[in-house]
């Protein structure tokens, strides 16, 4: 049996992988966004009809949002962060308000997010992402 890694260890790890997810998303980053993502991460935003089954799908839906609206993030600021530890799985929620662009309009969203990593040969990968709208913030 080996020796167990304090929590405080990993949870900054687990906050480290998703404080690198926000910082590329942000400054629109799109390949080292998508690698913090696991192949068969999910996907669920409150501004797409279904589910998004695996990292491919999000990345052909992000394509299409580039090349058939002109789709660019401009900024991403997170807020009231917190991880919560359950043994190789980290969940992390925040409040999150972007800066993009959208069909030539730049837009400000305001969102709390669920981004849930699980730690794998020592990486955390984000195994699943969920959005929802925050009129709050």
């Amino acid at each position: 049996m080996g020796i167990s890694e304090p929590a405080d260890s990993a949870e900054t790890e687990a906050l480290a992988a998703a404080d690198a997810i926000v910082a590329a998303f942000g400054n629109h980053r799109r390949d080292e966004y998508f690698r913090g993502f696991a192949p068969d991460a999910t996907f669920v935003f409150h501004t797409h009809p279904a589910r998004l089954e695996c990292r491919a799908e999000y990345e052909q839906l992000w394509h299409e949002w580039e090349d058939l609206h002109g789709f660019r993030v401009h900024n991403c600021v997170s807020t009231n962060r917190r991880v919560q530890l359950v043994d190789t799985v980290a969940i992390f929620t925040h409040d999150v308000v972007t800066e993009s662009t959208m069909d030539g309009q730049r837009e400000i969203g305001r969102e709390r997010e669920t981004i849930v990593l699980q730690r794998h040969a020592g990486v955390w990968l984000a195994i699943h992402e969920h959005l929802s709208p925050a009129s709050h913030l």
